[in-house]
């Protein structure tokens, strides 16, 4: 915990940038309406179809108020891969280190990067992030979190029935919240921790 709040106090740094990582689904549903009859409004049926499962991965990077998402079919350690990959050549190229916080998914480490693409390029990838996970069962470290929950306020609040929809808003959502600079400011630090958690610290016995 102390670890990943000490990354949180760092300046700004464009060449070391802090992006939060994290993920989520959604499942992706067709509404059956009933046609409107005169004087009345359009009715939504409580049956609806089921269509499949769409995956986000969100890169929060606060201090610059930028985010990245990308809407997948899948969550498997490949997709998680190829996710990295794009943050780090494509979002954040010129970076001497990408620092990374996230949590302890399985799919989460090194190993995903080498399941994914050959060891020299699994190796290049990996040698240009810097990761720090939050503990277990304290994901709520993790600011990628509290943007995930904007996203899902602001834009995935309603059926989607296709994943090319689902792109095209999400799509919007971000741009328009990169634009607008949205961010967090997070004030919760190591000095508080050691307060307001003091119960989670071991208790060292006087010799």
């Amino acid at each position: 915990m102390e670890d990943v709040l000490e990354v949180y106090k760092r300046p700004h740094d464009p060449l070391c940038p802090v992006v939060c990582l994290d993920e989520t689904n959604r499942q992706l549903i067709e509404e059956r309406s009933i046609p409107a009859k005169p004087g009345s409004p359009e009715l939504i049926d409580y049956e609806y179809r089921r269509c499949g499962v769409a995956d986000l991965f969100v890169a929060f990077e606060p201090l610059a108020s930028k985010r990245v998402v990308k809407v997948t079919e899948k969550r498997k350690a490949v997709d998680f891969a190829e996710f990295i990959k794009e943050l780090a050549d494509v979002h954040y190229p010129y970076v001497e280190k990408l620092v990374l916080v996230m949590d302890n998914l399985n799919t989460h480490s090194i190993a995903s990067l080498y399941k994914a693409f050959e060891p020299e390029e699994a190796l290049r990838i990996a040698e240009r992030l810097e990761i720090h996970h939050t503990p277990v069962h304290a994901s709520w470290l993790n600011m990628a979190e509290i943007e995930i929950s904007a996203l899902s306020r602001q834009c995935l609040a309603e059926s989607m029935s296709d994943i090319k929809e689902m792109r095209q808003k999400v799509t919007a959502w971000q741009c328009r919240r990169n634009a607008c600079s949205n961010t967090v400011s997070w004030r919760f630090s190591t000095t508080d921790a050691r307060i307001k958690l003091k119960r989670l610290y071991p208790v060292i016995a006087e010799s």
